[in-house]
């Protein structure tokens, strides 16, 4: 086992991608996020790699675009604000089938609102991200150490299904410091990618990159062929963690720093006789509706604690087919919910199901 070192969630995850294997940074400096092209700067040029800060988002997205069409594994990072310049990018980007990473540390909105904490892109990011029919995979990390693991996995399923996964953490886990492990991250070989474009050699025909498709039907088929690769993915790569759920009457939402705080309540919960349990999605896209499904056979109120004005709620009365309430539990604009508060929810809603 290698040594542990006290990091920076953001850190981690700039340590975790040269580890795996990204050589190309494009970014531009947003709180709560910019430790991570700060890292970047620092120890890109030490190990052969590029690090650029671009003049705007839209640039760096581009950028992106760019490296990843030549088969090189790419990340950008941003915050709520510049996440939503990056937006066209990451259409084209789908619609060119490419793989890259992007980290999205959110803070509290809409507008440029403030620097604090907050879960208020989940629609934004699980729906897309930008226009056209498209998804990203959207990793949702409650620790540092989960920081770095996700970010290895992003690559991967990047590479795997050439799409684009999202690292999505609020500030919070961007911020906060936890001994953490870069040197254990497992992490696999890169695959092939005949369709980049290296230049011919004059060995085969040429690789066009391209989101544009003047005919309907060609583009029809390809929005097709896309989302039959979107349902493997739904079917093999949904993760979560479940949380003394077996017995439980009132089940938890909830991920992030969200989750952290309501494993607290749900412990304190126990001790008062309340049975509690919790379901922490660790994807957001693909959304893990089995354990919800099959919770919702026994459970008799779900509760969604989040921060934002209740936005992953949806996900779960849609995957717990509205067989019982779900209520939300829920602070804004950059605060957090505190484990009383999630405490004394559980308390409410136990109360009206007796």
């Amino acid at each position: 086992m290698a040594d542990k070192i006290l990091m920076k969630g953001n850190e981690a995850i700039a340590a975790a991608a040269i580890k795996a294997g990204c050589m190309h940074y494009f970014g531009y400096p947003i709180t709560p996020q910019t430790e991570i092209a700060a890292y970047m700067a620092k120890v890109m040029p030490k190990v052969g790699g590029t690090f650029l800060q671009a003049e705007s988002e839209i640039a760096a997205i581009n950028m992106v675009y760019g490296v990843s069409s030549a088969g090189k594994r790419v990340m950008t990072s941003s915050s709520s604000p510049g996440v939503s310049l990056k937006g066209e990018g990451l259409s084209y980007l789908a619609g060119s089938d490419l793989p890259s990473l992007i980290v999205n540390v959110q803070r509290g909105g809409p507008g440029l609102g403030g620097i604090q904490p907050s879960q208020s892109d989940y629609f934004q990011s699980t729906r897309g991200g930008g226009h056209g029919d498209y998804h990203m995979i959207v990793l949702a990390p409650a620790s540092v150490q989960e920081m770095a693991e996700l970010t290895v996995k992003g690559f991967e399923l990047a590479d795997t299904y050439r799409m684009t996964a999202m690292i999505l953490a609020d500030g919070t886990m961007g911020q906060m410091m936890e001994p953490v492990s870069i040197e254990d991250l497992e992490v696999k070989p890169a695959p092939e990618k005949p369709w980049a474009t290296t230049g011919t050699k004059m060995e085969r025909e040429h690789n066009i990159v391209n989101s544009l498709s003047l005919v309907p039907e060609e583009l029809e088929e390809l929005n097709f062929k896309r989302y039959d690769r979107y349902k493997v993915i739904e079917e093999n790569e949904t993760m979560y963690e479940e949380y003394k759920v077996d017995d439980a009457d009132i089940v938890i939402a909830a991920f992030g720093i969200a989750a952290r705080v309501s494993k607290n309540a749900v412990d304190e919960a126990r001790k008062q006789g309340i049975k509690v349990g919790l379901i922490r999605p660790i994807t957001l896209w693909p959304f893990p509706k089995a354990p919800f499904k099959k919770a919702a056979e026994h459970a008799k109120a779900f509760i969604s604690v989040e921060l934002n004005m209740g936005q992953m709620i949806e996900d779960v009365q849609l995957a717990t087919e509205s067989k019982c309430p779900v209520t939300l539990c829920n602070r804004a604009g950059g605060m957090i919910p505190d484990p009383e508060q999630v405490l004394n929810a559980i308390k409410e809603v136990n109360g009206g199901i007796k």
